[in-house]
């Protein structure tokens, strides 16, 4: 049996989110270290284009002396959703869980931000609908800096 070996990768990006340069590390698995390419096995906090299981090309960046990333060159289908708490004590985990029960799961990053992956087979039109009715209640805001053509079509579809 082969043990699947990973990298851990930086990535420079503007962050829609943060509104500035961001640089942050994820974990990718190698899938053809010759090539450069790997598969993402980490779920993104700021917003790059990037999702889940999507492969990339990256090399090695002397300047950051460490594996960059460069280029997507296949997707998985699978959409990043970013969501802040906005209502002063309201507890994160229970909207965490509940989308963990509708097989979406997530990294919190504190008490009042957590990225939510959404797998290509979610239906993204009710998770969406959570969402959108969090926000009109005025518990979360959310972003969608990577949403798959998939989920954007179960959208456009209901």
């Amino acid at each position: 049996m082969t043990k699947n070996k990973y990298e851990k990768i930086l990535f420079k990006y503007h962050s829609n989110v943060l509104d500035e340069l961001t640089v942050e590390t994820m974990w990718a698995e190698v899938i053809d270290k010759k090539s450069g390419i790997y598969k993402l096995d980490s779920i993104p906090f700021y917003g790059p284009m990037i999702a889940t299981d999507d492969e990339f090309y990256a090399e090695f960046d002397e300047s950051e002396q460490m594996l960059t990333y460069q280029k997507t060159t296949k997707f998985s289908g699978n959409s990043i959703v970013l969501v802040v708490i906005t209502q002063d004590g309201f507890d994160k985990e229970i909207i965490r869980d509940q989308f963990k029960d509708l097989n979406c799961t997530s990294e919190g990053l504190n008490d009042s931000y957590f990225s939510m992956e959404v797998l290509e087979k979610v239906d993204y039109f009710r998770i969406k609908e959570i969402l959108t009715e969090y926000e009109k209640d005025g518990i979360l805001e959310y972003a969608e800096p990577c949403l798959s053509e998939k989920h954007q079509l179960d959208v456009a579809n209901n």
